[in-house]
């Protein structure tokens, strides 16, 4: 393979070369102090990732740059956005940490830093890591909506340069972006960087059919050009003689949607008329917006016939994301329909760069569809009841759905997603009338929970104090809000059940002679394949569960009996006991003798090594390997003497054990990822199942864990310990519990 020969003297010319068009892209918003900020940043950047080279050969330090004068000059964000488009990578691919980030650029940077960094990998394993990743990557909307901005460039410049790729990646990243990252742009208002990684995305998930309709669009394009200025040039005299400043110009649609319009109305390209669109930019004072506005749609519709039926008011009614127009589609001069869209220079900003300039004018604005988003999201997220792929499913589905508008009795206006149903308006009043709901009024006309409602409804909601929230509901709403409040309130009903249950099951157990404790609770969870003791506790208020289950469970000796020890503990097993902690002779090895004898760990104490253990030699099953303090082994030793064999650990070669820690604590948002986070990240180890109950803010859990010894489980249960909010870790698969 040849050599590729760098020129460093050229590529330190092209590094300054780009760092210049940044500064000259956030000229108009630098105060005093930023450029040296940037400056630092810069420096910071450009050191750490000296010896960095992208898959293209390019110095990494190019990716930085771009990603920052993407937030900079498509997004409108400002100097703190800017240096931290700058070090957005350097926490995770270099040896800078936080602290030197903080120490350097101060708290708010090494926030947004720190959000960057955490979701770096949020498309990963299995789907449902990938939805509590992206839970944990939305979650910084509460905090700072930067981050998200931010990402987004990142994503749009990585997009643009994936050509150097290996094609599965490519596959991988189009998938992510098409899937989650266009939808996200779109409701926070970046309508061309959403188009654009729409595009992207096709360009490698559909090389033919994007190629093909490129080209099919520049080969019409001086005829289309000719077109829109025919179709302007009376526009724009009209405009100026009506005293209306206006920037008139055709927009091409986007490959994605050119795409999207064939597939969905089954026709070749052809047949998509619609190509582009007008638009008309006014230049308007804050108190002429909406005058101008319709002032220039009379003008528009006096010269080209409109369609009556495509008259879209996104002015006087506002978009979730912001997003303010007028949208009219018209007869051209070839009777061709053309739409032409109506706008002022403030709400063109707000339409091309979304969040970012929803904050520069917000201090003017008195309620926004953005904020009352943006509130949704970050009170979905604050769901306890909401698990991360129902999440994912609910905040997807909201995310590119159009807007409807409905009025309530009084005459209030309220925002839905198309396809809201009159149950869903309820919820969005106040929860209680959600919950207690029997039926609407929908322009005056009675119709029941699910009945589909349509722009401007008057909606009147009929409640009963004898309703309660049912399951099927969830098949009838569409909003996140009403789902989550649904679920909430079916999992409280469920909770006075389970309580039910726990008393009947408390008395079950008593008459078996079954301990009541919490070991055996979680033991008969598992058991009987249920996710949580609330399951448990239901399942028996419902009879799922019955005495001849639970005698089958106790026949199958993982119970700790209710005997009183002094009939199973005599002086016989105290001695043997004894012996088989002292002497070394006829010792099982358990390791060592691993090929030749056939054993097997016991699961109703799962020893691990560094345990003192026996073996008991069963008829069936070899020999099973049982802690000397398993719940089971006074009865075996007294009851089966015969049977015991001296074991010990030797020497484990990289093997891992089974053993459950019981956890507790201050429930509290993130407070399992950041448990998984010490067990499968810090300490390497392998969660085999994780069954978690949480009531009145108190947090406990059960997960079954694969640990090589003692003195590994005893370190993490100390590491355990010191997450913020846990008060207690112990080992739950024994009778004799190790705490640290």
């Amino acid at each position: 393979m040849k050599d590729i020969v760098i020129d460093i003297e050229a590529e330190k010319n092209e590094i300054l070369k780009r760092y210049r068009a940044l500064l000259r892209a956030c000229k108009s918003t630098l105060q005093k102090g930023d450029k040296r900020m940037i400056r630092k940043a810069f420096d910071m950047a450009l050191e750490s990732h000296k010896d960095m080279r992208r898959k293209s050969g390019e110095p990494y330090i190019y990716h930085p740059i771009a990603v920052a004068q993407i937030a900079a000059e498509e997004i409108g964000l400002g100097t703190t956005s800017i240096v931290c488009a700058l070090l957005h990578d350097v926490v995770e691919d270099t040896d800078m940490t936080l602290d030197d980030i903080e120490r350097e650029f101060g708290k708010k940077v090494a926030k947004i830093i720190d959000g960057l960094t955490k979701i770096s990998g949020v498309f990963d394993t299995n789907s449902s890591l990938q939805a509590e990743n992206f839970r944990k990557m939305l979650l910084t909307l509460a905090d700072d909506v930067r981050v998200i901005l931010i990402k987004l460039a990142d994503r749009l410049h990585n997009m643009r340069t994936m050509e150097f790729m290996p094609r599965d990646k490519q596959l991988k990243l189009s998938s992510e972006t098409v899937y989650l990252y266009a939808p996200l742009a779109h409701r926070l208002g970046l309508y061309a960087i959403k188009s654009e990684l729409e595009d992207l995305s096709m360009k490698y998930m559909e090389r033919e059919t994007y190629q093909f309709i490129k080209n099919k669009l520049n080969e019409k394009k001086a005829e289309r050009e000719k077109f829109i200025r025919d179709f302007i040039e009376p526009l724009k005299k009209v405009l100026e003689g009506q005293g209306l400043h206006a920037d008139v110009f055709g927009r091409p649609k986007s490959i994605h949607s050119i795409w999207n319009k064939m597939k969905k109305k089954a026709i070749p390209f052809e047949e998509v008329y619609d190509l582009f669109a007008i638009r008309i930019i006014l230049d308007s004072t804050p108190e002429n917006e909406k005058s101008e506005c319709w002032k220039a749609y009379s003008i528009v519709t006096d010269l080209y016939r409109p369609n009556p039926d495509r008259l879209r008011d996104w002015i006087s009614s506002p978009k979730a994301n912001g997003y303010e127009s007028l949208h009219t589609t018209v007869m051209g001069p070839k009777g061709q329909w053309v739409e032409v869209q109506i706008r002022t220079k403030r709400m063109n900003e707000i339409a091309e760069k979304g969040f970012a300039a929803h904050w520069k004018y917000k201090e003017s604005s008195t309620d926004s569809g953005l904020d009352l988003w943006v509130q949704k999201v970050r009170d979905m997220l604050k769901n306890p009841e909401l698990n991360a792929l129902d999440f994912l499913d609910d905040f997807k589905m909201n995310l590119f759905s159009d807007e409807i508008f409905i009025f309530t009795p009084k005459g209030a206006l309220i925002q839905l997603p198309l396809n809201a149903t009159a149950l869903d308006f309820a919820f969005e009043i106040h929860t209680d009338v959600g919950a207690t709901c029997i039926g609407a009024k929908v322009n005056h006309k009675l119709v029941p929970l699910g009945y589909k409602l349509q722009n401007g409804d008057q909606v009147e909601i009929i409640t009963s104090n004898k309703q309660t929230p049912k399951e099927d509901w969830l098949n009838i709403v569409v909003t996140a809000k009403a789902k989550a409040k649904i679920k909430s309130a079916l999992k409280e009903e469920k909770r006075k059940v389970a309580d039910e249950g726990k008393e009947i099951l408390e008395r079950k157990m008593k008459s078996l002679k079954i301990t009541y404790n919490s070991d055996n609770i979680h033991k008969l969870s598992y058991y009987f394949k249920l996710p949580s003791t609330q399951d448990l506790f239901f399942n028996v208020a419902k009879g799922l569960i019955d005495m001849k289950d639970l005698k089958e469970y106790q026949a199958s000796e993982k119970v700790v009996e209710n005997k009183p020890q002094d009939k199973i503990e005599n002086d016989q097993v105290q001695s043997l006991l004894r012996n088989i902690k002292t002497k070394d002779s006829d010792i099982l090895l358990i390791g060592e003798d691993m090929q030749k004898i056939d054993y097997k760990l016991a699961n109703c104490c799962n020893p691990i090594p560094g345990d003192d253990v026996f073996g008991f030699i069963t008829v069936s099953d070899g020999i099973k390997i049982h802690r000397t303090n398993c719940p089971n082994a006074a009865k075996l030793m007294a009851n089966y003497g015969y049977r015991i064999v001296k074991a010990r650990w030797t020497n484990q070669q990289e093997l891992a054990f089974l053993t459950g820690l019981r956890i507790t604590g201050i429930d509290d948002v993130g407070l399992i990822n950041k448990l998984t986070t010490v067990i499968s990240n810090d300490f390497k180890v392998n969660i085999r199942s994780i069954t978690v109950d949480s009531d009145n803010g108190i947090f406990e859990g059960s997960i079954m864990v694969y640990v090589n010894d003692t003195e590994h489980l005893e370190n993490l249960i100390k590491r355990l310990k010191t997450v913020k909010g846990i008060t207690s870790v112990t080992r739950f698969d024994s009778a004799v519990e190790i705490a640290s």
